[in-house]
């Protein structure tokens, strides 16, 4: 009797267990297929009353976050600018070939934020003494720049960087190209906010480049 009791109360608590368990698990299933919120709309022209900024600071995956957390931007769109082909695909970039760079295309509302706004926080993501490099990343394709879309956003990016230079906060010639802006090809789908479609990759991605700790060296802890 005394067995068949126990059995019994040993049933029970196995199916209790398991149906924690199930519940547990469907919980974590929801978590992990849950849509990503909604990016901001992909843009690479502004309408009406909005303008445009063009930056190159290596990995695009690690240039749009930074500009997506300021008030006034409305797109981010990573692509390819600065090469001889058309169209040009990841794979060809990626060559180092095509003359063409990882870019960011930036579009915002300039009565919430100014062109210099944007200069500084792009500044503050790279290593502009590097020449055809960024951190772990090596070639061309990974060059940094600004290009221009006016004459005033070229006075701007030339007035900041000869300031920098002369502040000696870098220790070397800064080699960051300022150039008028050439076409923008957007990339792959799959590169558009990789910060919110692949997390740990990107994250992984940002903890072994080197660009983090750079950046704390020069600016200090979450300063950039």
């Amino acid at each position: 009797m005394e067995l068949r009791k126990w059995t019994f109360q040993l049933a029970v608590g196995f199916v209790m267990l398991g149906a924690l368990l199930l519940l547990l698990y469907s919980g974590y299933a929801r978590e992990q297929n849950k849509p990503v919120e909604a990016s901001k709309p992909v843009m690479t022209e502004p309408a009406k009353g909005l303008a445009m900024a063009t930056f190159a600071g290596g990995c695009f995956w690690c240039m749009e976050s930074p500009f997506d957390k300021l008030p006034g931007v409305v797109s981010t769109t990573v692509g390819y600018t600065g090469g001889q082909i058309e169209n040009p695909t990841y794979e060809q970039v990626s060559a180092g070939t095509t003359g063409h760079t990882e870019a960011v295309r930036i579009i915002y509302d300039p009565k919430k934020l100014t062109y210099q706004e944007l200069l500084d926080v792009f500044l503050r993501q790279i290593n502009p003494t590097s020449k055809d490099r960024q951190f772990v990343d090596v070639g061309t394709q990974y060059r940094t720049g600004i290009y221009y879309h006016d004459e005033s956003q070229k006075a701007v990016a030339v007035k900041t960087l000869d300031a920098l230079e002369k502040s000696g906060r870098f220790g070397a010639p800064i080699m960051t190209e300022v150039k008028p802006v050439g076409r923008f090809f957007p990339a792959e789908d799959y590169h558009q906010d990789f910060y919110q479609k692949s997390p740990q990759h990107y994250e992984n991605y940002r903890a072994n480049s080197g660009r983090d700790q750079y950046l704390n060296q020069i600016w200090g802890e979450s300063q950039h």
